[in-house]
């Protein structure tokens, strides 16, 4: 086989769109130096957030509108995240209720881009609620 070009290399280490059992790429981040903890290391709660938002994704679309986070059932780090790691966050839909949708997330750092290595970080199960202009549960879209 030929030497990969350099876009073609550059391809072959980008994250997968998809993931073994079908969660889907949502939102790729990396963190920045304002996101550092007392440790060094990339704030908790900076990643909560983003798993929030790359959690709302799939749950807007079948929403087909307004939704509102109402648990974070399960949340577990895995490993810390430095800075310089870029971060891909992978949805799958996991239940669809009558006005509720949850959805597992997981996130996988890219290091050392010069030794690439992929490494799983956190994972999350959250609950999100289909809502109305009042902000009342309201039926999931058949």
């Amino acid at each position: 086989m030929p030497d990969p070009t350099p876009d073609t290399r550059a391809i072959l280490h980008m994250a997968p769109a998809t993931l073994p059992g079908g969660a889907e790429l949502v939102l790729r981040v990396m963190p920045l130096p304002a996101d550092v903890n007392a440790n060094g290391d990339i704030f908790g709660g900076w990643i909560m957030a983003q798993v929030d938002l790359a959690g709302a994704v799939l749950p807007s679309r079948i929403a087909k509108g307004r939704i509102a986070t109402v648990a974070v059932n399960q949340f577990v780090f895995k490993q810390p995240v430095s800075l310089g790691d870029l971060l891909s966050f992978y949805a799958r839909v996991t239940r669809i209720g009558r006005t509720s949708i949850s959805v597992h997330v997981e996130v996988w750092a890219e290091r050392n881009p010069a030794n690439l290595q992929r490494v799983k970080v956190t994972e999350a199960d959250l609950t999100y609620v289909a809502i109305d202009s009042n902000g009342q549960p309201r039926p999931v879209p058949a």
